[in-house]
């Protein structure tokens, strides 16, 4: 294991004292693609005689989607935690001896979520240190990152988990670069480019992707991409998951800076500790989360606006909302009548591949 981490840490060396520029943006490519497949190897460690995977921290998926609060200790995280869930709770914490509480489930706008502490994600987690491999796994499958730091030194500790989160493969706030890969059994490399590169040519192209033992592949660049977005995409190993900077203690500053903290995007100031502006970060949580509500409405009643179906923005199809209440019911469906914004008619009968919208009714008849 030390000897991977050494590597990583001549790289990086090599690459700090390595001036960027045209003549050695090359290099810097191979470098770079060297350094995402230690740290990959970091993440996942080759073989030997395993003692199963990492042993005991795996959160049961609960709710319709998941929220992971990163921040480093003493800025607030667990009373953030606590007071959200007292406030909007429906559960007691409960108590996970190996790492971590899942403080519970908050009920919002008829959504269940899920809220987890994520700790020991500091310095160090992403070269396998400490309990960091399994908590980042966990990481990777949420819904929503909540990077919460202390607003008297926010700066400090914002690049530090951003960069643990960075060198495991979870991208925030970003969209997948637009890069298509195809790997072929002949042909050599075929670099087309839809529009003018500022950074990536042929030459580079090629020595990142024989770095990874590739040599015959499409790689098509539809927007002006960096080596690292081609490393992503080759990789293919990469999440990308929204995140909010939640500013903790804000009891603590003046209104003039609270004001200039409101412009910067993806951030909630909030103080946990005397409950203040939770109902924005509520707010904003749901807007990151893109979560589609889909009431049902039992033949002859009134729809049931109590207990929505939750499904996440990637998969709204009526497909989608049949395979979330049960497998089979698709296999019965034989048309479907919806209410609401996707359709032109109310009510508007439609297959099982119609896209529904946020509180659509729907009525799903049987064969």
């Amino acid at each position: 294991m030390s000897s991977t981490l050494a590597k990583i840490a001549e790289i990086e060396a090599e690459m700090a004292r390595t001036q960027k520029n045209k003549a050695t943006a090359h290099h810097l490519g191979l470098l770079k693609a060297r350094l995402a497949k230690l740290r990959r190897e970091l993440i996942t460690p080759k073989g030997g005689g395993g003692g199963g995977p990492g042993e005991g921290f795996d959160v049961a998926k609960t709710g319709d989607a998941r929220i992971g609060f990163v921040g480093f200790p003493s800025v607030g995280k667990s009373t953030l935690l606590s007071n959200l869930a007292g406030v909007y709770s429906e559960v007691a914490a409960y108590e996970f001896t190996t790492l971590t509480t899942v403080p519970g489930v908050i009920r919002y706008k008829g959504a269940k979520i899920q809220l987890l502490d994520l700790p020991g994600i500091i310095e160090g987690a992403k070269d396998g240190k400490g309990r960091g491999r399994q908590v980042i796994a966990v990481a990777r499958t949420c819904n929503l990152i909540l990077i919460v730091l202390d607003v008297l030194k926010p700066l400090v500790h914002k690049k530090i988990i951003e960069n643990e989160l960075e060198g495991f493969g979870i991208r925030l706030n970003s969209k997948p670069p637009n890069i298509g890969f195809k790997k072929k059994d002949k042909g050599g490399i075929n670099l087309t480019a839809t529009c003018p590169q500022s950074e990536l040519d042929a030459e580079t192209v090629k020595s990142i992707l024989a770095e990874y033992k590739i040599h015959n592949a499409d790689v098509t660049l539809r927007s002006d991409a960096t080596a690292d977005d081609l490393i992503d995409v080759v990789e293919g190993n990469r999440v990308y998951i929204p995140c909010i900077y939640v500013l903790n203690k804000i009891d603590q500053i003046s209104i003039e800076e609270l004001d200039i903290i409101y412009k910067v995007p993806h951030c909630v100031p909030i103080s946990a500790h005397h409950r203040w502006n939770f109902d924005d970060l509520l707010e904003k949580i749901w807007d990151y989360l893109k979560l589609v509500r889909i009431y049902t409405k039992p033949k002859g009643q009134l729809p049931d606006y109590t207990s929505p179906v939750v499904l996440p923005y990637s998969r709204t199809t009526v497909e989608d909302f049949c395979m979330k209440i049960h497998k089979n019911l698709i296999k019965e469906f034989k048309y479907a009548l919806v209410w609401g914004l996707s359709v032109k008619h109310n009510p508007q009968k439609v297959g099982k591949d119609h896209t529904l919208e946020d509180e659509d009714v729907i009525q799903i008849v049987k064969k």
